[in-house]
């Protein structure tokens, strides 16, 4: 009996909006509207996009090819997303970690969900991290946890929801999402 990909029907919808045309995409993601918990998303900042989830470049990155995948759905809590948006985020993360594991040269991923404030969740909304990691790229390797911690908390402190978002520029961060979304193709 030969291995074959057994998808079921919720995952095989799911599966189909990733196979989409890039320029049809592509165009689809510049006119929409994004937000990450408080904050609005500039959508040069996505750079993949599925109905359900989408993918963008970190203000913050730890390393470099550090990305988030987010739901759609302003979602506080892993457990209150549906079963449909929680295949799609995974599906979402397992296709873009991929690619930027390939694109950075690097040998594994980090995937990581903080979820709740004790678990050091600073943005109220259900988001991945995807780190790309290399050899050496900390002394110990469980050290990115702390350094995902550090960078959201000091999000927080230095952004307030009345001000502009600042740390990288829409530049840095337009250039990086092209990179990215040429990876998707």
């Amino acid at each position: 009996m030969g291995s074959k990909l057994l998808l079921l029907p919720s995952l095989a919808r799911l599966a189909a909006p990733t196979t989409r045309l890039f320029s049809a995409a592509n165009s689809r993601m510049a006119t929409e509207n994004y937000v990450f918990g408080p904050y609005k998303i500039d959508p040069k900042e996505v750079f993949y996009s599925t109905p359900l989830s989408y993918a963008l470049v970190n203000l913050r990155p730890v390393i470099p090819g550090h990305v988030l995948v987010c739901p759609r759905r302003e979602v506080k809590r892993f457990a209150d997303l549906t079963a449909d948006e929680i295949s799609d985020l995974w599906l979402v993360a397992q296709k873009v970690g991929n690619r930027l594991e390939s694109h950075h040269q690097a040998t594994s991923l980090t995937l990581t969900i903080q979820d709740g404030p004790q678990a050091g969740q600073t943005v109220p909304h259900v988001h991945i991290h995807i780190l790309p990691r290399k050899g050496g790229d900390f002394q110990n390797n469980d050290e990115i946890y702390d350094a995902i911690d550090e960078k959201e908390k000091e999000l927080k402190e230095k952004l307030d929801l009345d001000k502009e978002r600042k740390d990288r520029s829409i530049e840095e961060m337009t250039k990086e999402a092209d990179e990215y979304r040429s990876l998707l193709l």
